[in-house]
């Protein structure tokens, strides 16, 4: 924006202009605190790390008219517990949660239709409590039980095998 015609200026003064600095740095070599050189640790519940692993919660409201739970089921255990599979799926994947990761951990447990009496009966003991912070290790446990087969398939697969995966499935006595 140009000065305005009451500021004066000195006729022999002459007009501003750019000037570049001196010096120039160069983009490549600014240090990067978060770069990860070296591999990553791949031990016992340190979870399944992945990108954007966040968008799994604004996915899961895309659910909440289909799911189909039975009394003492609470929603956000059920959450907590499909959301935490789902990021697992989408970890072996190697990228951000999309919809067919949460398809896959409703319809292994059951959620999305009428599920049978053992199945209910099994999926509300094993999610009960774990969104509670204070029950993490429980929360862990219920992801550790998925094995990583049966989060390769699809969701067509995992639908029309769900009897006889959940079954397959062992639960953690817990004390």
């Amino acid at each position: 924006m140009s000065a305005p015609p009451y500021v004066p200026h000195p006729p022999t003064e002459k007009a501003r202009t750019y000037h570049s600095p001196p010096h120039v740095p160069d983009l490549g070599s600014a240090p990067r605190p978060a770069e990860i050189h070296r591999p990553q640790p791949h031990l016992p519940e340190m979870g399944y790390p992945g990108p954007d692993q966040g968008f799994a919660l604004k996915l899961v409201h895309l659910f909440e008219d289909r799911l189909v739970t039975a009394p003492g089921e609470h929603t956000d255990d059920i959450v907590a517990g499909v959301v935490a599979v789902a990021l697992k799926r989408a970890s072996i994947f190697g990228r951000a949660p999309v919809v067919h990761d949460l398809t896959v951990a409703f319809e292994l447990f059951g959620f999305l239709d009428e599920a049978p009496g053992d199945l209910v009966e099994w999926r509300r003991e094993l999610f009960e409590g774990v969104g509670d912070p204070h029950h993490y290790r429980e929360l862990r446990d219920l992801v550790d039980l998925v094995p990583e087969d049966v989060l390769r398939r699809t969701p067509e697969q995992v639908a029309a095998d769900r009897d006889s995966l959940w079954r397959s499935l062992t639960v953690p006595t817990r004390g």
